[in-house]
């Protein structure tokens, strides 16, 4: 078998950023990072409830794992979780902003009782 060109070899790889492009990626993943610890603080103090996080997620909360933000709630714990997601047929990694409307609606109904 021939050995891999370097062409083969670099195509798979990401591509190459510069500094300035890594330090703004950075910059906004801590952002992000930030806005979504304030965001499960206000959850576990109840001053925003999951139901309007679920039917319109804010930007930054797009990519967050259900699991992790139903996990802020209180009185909700790994094993209530994952019973309620596993209810709604809902996997432990799907991203709030990857729920479909069947899944937003049931985990929204669910969550009222």
């Amino acid at each position: 078998m021939p050995p891999l060109s370097d062409t083969a070899t670099k195509h798979s790889a990401a591509p190459e950023r510069s500094l300035t492009q890594r330090l703004d990626a950075l910059e906004r993943a801590n952002i992000v990072r930030t806005k979504r610890a304030a965001l499960k603080r206000d959850l576990k103090a109840g001053r925003c409830s999951i139901q309007s996080l679920l039917t319109d997620p804010p930007d930054y909360v797009e990519t967050a794992k259900v699991f992790d933000m139903l996990l802020a709630v209180p009185k909700y714990g790994r094993v209530k979780v994952n019973k309620v997601l596993t209810q709604c047929r809902i996997s432990p990694s799907k991203t709030i902003g990857g729920l479909s409307q069947r899944q937003r609606d049931e985990l929204v109904s669910l969550l009222r009782c």
